[in-house]
């Protein structure tokens, strides 16, 4: 017996009662927030860090992605050597949790960053051109930026690499007949398409972005998970304080991944 695949949105139950849920679960939590004054001054405090996860979760994920796409583009190269490296930064960075490797770059790759800059620029500081550096000023959200860029280019990297290969050769050797240089053939025929590939796992990596970047609250980052915790020790209010963490980053995410969603939706259309 066959089955007739209806489309989407179309299916019995395929509509968004868990948004409905959320938007009536938000709206309560809101109202609590806004007639209770413990509620308020925890929110405040919170929302304080917001500017701080906005900031980090896009630049690093802006930087992940531009290093990703060239490591892609390496592992797709011509030459051995060059697939070889961009193989083995993919397989030895996705091996290392985000944790770990935040931990790493701030307290391994800083400190050895500095001694190396101030080998290179050891004449210069001599004659007083320049300051000697300290590791005290490459500043701790930098440091969490940079770990996020690492972690998440790998992951990036494979992304892009499956949508690039997913476009018909076929069209890439018209392009070649057509006189068009290779940086020609990845710009007007190879990216355009493979965007519509690329975009989905991309949108859902910026979104667990947001969430990961929770992560740099153990550097002492003041995002919203540092000004929850900080809340949290000093006044001893653990329920209501990540209540209303959760609360935030529910926001966030869920409202990213709807936009991104329609703006998915509109790309196929």
């Amino acid at each position: 017996m066959a089955f007739q695949t209806l489309p989407q949105g179309d299916q019995k139950g395929d509509r968004p009662w868990w948004l409905i849920a959320f938007v009536v679960m938000a709206l309560t939590l809101g109202v609590v927030i806004f007639v209770s004054d413990l509620y308020t001054q925890v929110f405040n405090t919170v929302v304080k860090g917001l500017g701080v996860t906005v900031f980090v979760t896009l630049i690093g994920f802006l930087l992940a992605t531009a290093l990703g796409l060239l490591i892609a583009l390496l592992g797709m190269s011509d030459h051995m050597v060059l697939r070889q490296v961009a193989r083995f930064y993919v397989e030895v960075v996705r091996g290392i949790p985000i944790l770990v490797l935040l931990f790493y770059i701030a307290f391994v790759g800083a400190p050895a960053f500095v001694a190396l800059y101030n080998l290179v620029t050891a004449p210069l500081i001599s004659i007083g051109l320049t300051d000697e550096m300290v590791v005290r000023d490459l500043s701790l959200m930098w440091r969490a930026i940079i770990a996020l860029m690492i972690g998440y280019s790998a992951f990036i990297a494979e992304i892009f690499r499956a949508g690039i290969q997913s476009i018909d050769k076929g069209q890439i050797e018209a392009a070649k007949a057509l006189g068009l240089s290779r940086a020609q053939r990845f710009r007007l025929v190879v990216f355009p398409q493979a965007i519509r590939v690329i975009f989905p796992p991309l949108s859902n990596d910026f979104v667990a972005m947001v969430k990961d970047s929770s992560l740099v609250s153990v550097l002492g980052v003041a995002d919203i998970t540092q000004m929850g915790k900080v809340y949290a020790s000093g006044s001893f209010r653990f329920f209501e304080t990540y209540s209303i963490v959760a609360y935030v980053y529910l926001i966030l995410t869920i409202g990213l991944s709807i936009m991104l969603r329609g703006f998915e939706k509109r790309m196929r259309d």
